[in-house]
């Protein structure tokens, strides 16, 4: 695996997978890697010829307060990582590549409708600088395909309707939640919970799979998302937010069938989310 960190040498190296017609796959992080991440690589792997995965930690989607300084940096692991999954190419570009004029001056990509509510409301400008060095990248590349998981259901469903609307001819590949053995949704922000907090974690994917049961055994929905909120905040999470919404992340309607719970919330500093999906009942 090669790792290439200025743009030109990006370029060149896709610009010989090209001239051999081979079919090339991108998988965005931000590293401090693990299972869910190189599940993404897997999946691009099965797609195409030549994947390349990208290691940027994007200080345009960190609001005020957050974890920008502390979110945890570890190249040379994750390097191992991607070279043991089969990466071909890994791009880890500085902040003054991406952004050379800074961030205040940098064009922005902007999402609207699917941002909003849910970690659009909680994390103003978080989908905005998530959706502009998307698109960067995706320019950068180039690629046939690109694989995002569907753990940050809300940033997937950004990423699509940016490639709709820019008519950016790449098939996105929403890749399933990889979790712990207890249900845990992998994250690299788990990292940062202690013992304690560790092992309540798991009931945040419990009380959605309990509202999953009610709602499509024809449960009402307003009194079960009290009774999910109840249930989180006895378990010692400080929930942000624990909605139903139809599977596109419109209003849920007397017709809607594909639905999707979705859920953040904080336990001591640490935001965790996650989803499940359901088919609600006629």
């Amino acid at each position: 695996m090669r790792t290439l960190r200025e743009i030109p040498a990006l370029r060149e190296a896709l610009g010989d997978a090209r001239r051999r017609g081979d079919r090339i796959a991108l998988v965005p992080t931000m590293g401090n890697l693990h299972d869910g991440h190189l599940a993404l690589v897997a999946a691009a792997r099965e797609r195409a010829e030549v994947v390349i995965a990208t290691i940027f930690v994007n200080p345009l989607q960190f609001g005020a307060g957050e974890d920008l300084d502390a979110y945890p940096r570890t190249l040379e692991d994750d390097q191992a990582r991607l070279e043991a999954a089969g990466c071909d190419l890994l791009f880890a570009p500085d902040t003054a590549t991406v952004y050379p004029r800074g961030l205040e001056a940098q064009t922005r990509i902007v999402v609207p409708e699917v941002t909003e509510g849910l970690c659009g409301a909680s994390r103003p400008g978080h989908f905005d600088g998530v959706s502009t060095v998307v698109g960067m990248l995706f320019n950068l590349v180039q690629p046939d395909l690109a694989c995002f998981g569907e753990k940050d259901y809300q940033q997937l469903a950004v990423i699509r309707r940016m490639v709709a609307d820019l008519h950016f001819p790449i098939e996105i590949v929403g890749v399933p939640i990889v979790r712990a053995e207890d249900g845990l949704a992998l994250s690299s922000r788990n990292g940062y919970l202690d013992g304690a907090q560790r092992a309540t974690a798991p009931e945040l994917h419990r009380t959605l799979c309990a509202l999953r049961d009610a709602l499509e055994g024809g449960a009402e929905i307003a009194p079960s998302l009290e009774e999910g909120l109840g249930r989180l905040h006895q378990a010692g999470f400080t929930p942000d937010y624990l909605e139903l919404r139809a599977a596109d992340l419109g209003p849920v309607t007397a017709t809607t069938r594909e639905a999707v719970l979705l859920a953040a919330a904080r336990l001591g500093p640490t935001r965790l989310i996650d989803n499940l999906t359901l088919t609600l009942p006629r």
